[in-house]
């Protein structure tokens, strides 16, 4: 298994798996030097949504974040590369596609604040609970 440090969480969104651009976004992970881990296309559940974002549970966008997000398929992923949760993240781009960088994965496939393509772990402690939120160790490849 990777070192912490080399692995991180994504999800490709369900606004980005509706409009087709799952092929190109996981074209751009590669593209990157990411390796992956895990990955798998699933529907969550509203719970399990909530369970997911629950870190969120107080904030005023959280109904609006979890009905989202189990409104249709989305992709989840373990990704391995050397300081995987700031390469993620760069690569992701500024949580508003109108504020992201050229070449980021918000700025090309994200729409709005709400429906920008891709999540990613801001922490490794956060990438460490994610990831095993979604997969068992046996899923780690």
């Amino acid at each position: 298994m990777a070192e912490q440090g080399n692995l991180t969480f994504g999800i490709i969104k369900p606004d980005a798996v509706r409009a087709g651009n799952t092929g190109r976004i996981i074209q751009h992970i590669t593209d990157a030097g990411f390796r992956t881990r895990a990955m798998k296309l699933i529907h969550m559940t509203l719970e399990e949504a909530e369970g997911f974002y629950a870190v969120h549970r107080e904030r005023p966008f959280f109904p609006e974040l979890t009905r989202f997000m189990s409104s249709a398929p989305c992709v989840v992923m373990a990704l391995e590369k050397d300081n995987a949760v700031k390469a993620w993240r760069d690569l992701m781009g500024a949580t508003d596609p109108a504020k992201a960088d050229d070449g980021t994965l918000r700025k090309e496939f994200g729409a709005s604040m709400g429906e920008n393509a891709v999540h990613g772990s801001d922490s490794e402690e956060n990438a460490a609970i994610e990831i095993s939120y979604f997969f068992s160790r046996l899923e780690l490849v």
